[in-house]
């Protein structure tokens, strides 16, 4: 099996009078599938539970996004008898074949990137072009992953040792609990579950409760490629109602999370104890808040970085692990930097609704005269 060299999805230039109708178009069809109730998903059947919750337009609370199934801990046992039944096989599946569905998965996404970026926008509060970088970045997710798992199932090299045999192989684990946060919703979420899927395993999808719609169009397009059943299985609730018990189970084999540091802390916790008739150690790959610094010296061009920064820490109103929330600056070239920093933030900041095209919003609100005070989360 031969693909392309893998590159980046271009995005989507917003400023073409097309592209802003194809999103509103696709902003209104959104609009006119909310309040629907979405189904719990496992071994491929749908299920409903007696208790719900509902997903809400961040930027309209009044606005039902979905009704969803709140699990309870009595639905962890069936859903990893479903993922460990559907494992027997899929692991061992022709590797080009899980490629093949990965890929689809991928032409979907690129197929409906203006509807899915829509979602977003509704159920997170994104902006268009954070929304389609979003989607863009899912889909080099399924593209890239498909492409490594060709590479991981070749012959892999081995320094030769005479009078000796050996070959090494990878091996899928088992059933992975995938745990994606609100903020990346469909990057995270594909990126987490297709690598899992890919290489053989079977997963468990428990979506953030502030964005499980986006989570449920992408199981949809899971079920729609022909995912054999129990692969992907997609639960929603809280994480101490079935989070817990599934990261606790005896029979999970990895936990890939990303969240606060105070939730995937408690995951290693968990993780960490051996429970009852379970026979590995779990692995657990966890991804959560830090610190992320910009060095500027004085070598750069300062306009340049200024922007840089500018957009690094506020695009999506900086609700994202990687917004520079640190400068590192120069003291020589300090005071030209705060100055140019202020007046790339002025340029990003408009009032409006996050539906509005870019460009359509109104100017934002009257700021400090002094960019000390403007800039004191940067600089402290």
């Amino acid at each position: 099996m031969q693909l392309s060299v893998f590159g980046n999805l271009e995005l989507v230039d917003f400023s073409v009078s097309e592209n802003q109708e194809k999103m509103e178009k696709a902003i209104d069809l959104v609009r006119s599938q909310l309040g629907r109730e979405y189904d719990i998903v496992i071994g491929g059947r749908h299920l409903r539970t007696e208790n719900k919750f509902r997903s809400f337009n961040p930027s309209l609370k009044s606005e039902v996004l979905g009704v969803f199934q709140k699990a309870g801990r009595d639905l962890a046992q069936p859903a990893m008898k479903a993922a460990e039944s559907a494992f027997q096989k899929w692991s061992r599946t022709p590797p080009p074949e899980r490629v093949k569905l990965v890929l689809e998965v991928a032409r979907l996404l690129r197929e409906r990137r203006y509807e899915l970026s829509a979602w977003m926008v509704l159920e997170v509060g994104k902006s268009w072009v954070e929304a389609d970088a979003d989607l863009a970045e899912a889909v080099d997710f399924c593209e890239f992953y498909a492409r490594e798992m060709l590479r991981l199932a070749e012959p892999q090299p081995l320094i030769h040792y005479e009078a000796e045999e050996n070959e090494l192989v990878y091996i899928p684990l088992g059933v992975g609990v995938i745990i994606p946060p609100w903020n990346f919703p469909l990057a995270i979420l594909a990126g987490m579950s297709m690598a899992a899927v890919v290489t053989g395993n079977t997963i468990i999808l428990k979506p953030s409760s502030d964005s499980p719609a986006i989570a449920a169009q992408f199981v949809k397009i899971c079920e729609e490629v022909g995912f054999p059943p129990g692969v992907i299985n997609f639960i929603t609730g809280g994480g101490g109602d079935i989070g817990e018990p599934l990261v606790v189970h005896p029979r999970t084999r990895f936990v890939s999370f990303t969240g606060s540091m105070q939730v995937g802390s408690r995951i290693y916790e968990l993780a960490a104890r051996r429970q009852p008739g379970q026979i590995w150690l779990k692995r657990v790959v966890a991804e959560m808040g830090g610190k992320d610094a910009i060095i500027v010296d004085e070598e750069c061009d300062l306009e340049e970085a200024a922007g840089g920064v500018a957009a690094a820490a506020f695009g999506f109103q900086g609700q994202k692990c990687s917004a520079c929330s640190r400068a590192i600056v120069l003291e020589s070239i300090h005071d030209d930097f705060v100055e140019l920093l202020e007046q790339k933030t002025r340029e990003l900041v408009r009032m409006g609704s996050v539906e509005d095209p870019p460009g359509r919003r109104s100017s934002g609100p009257s700021w400090p005269s002094s960019g000390q005070a403007t800039m004191s989360m940067l600089f402290g």
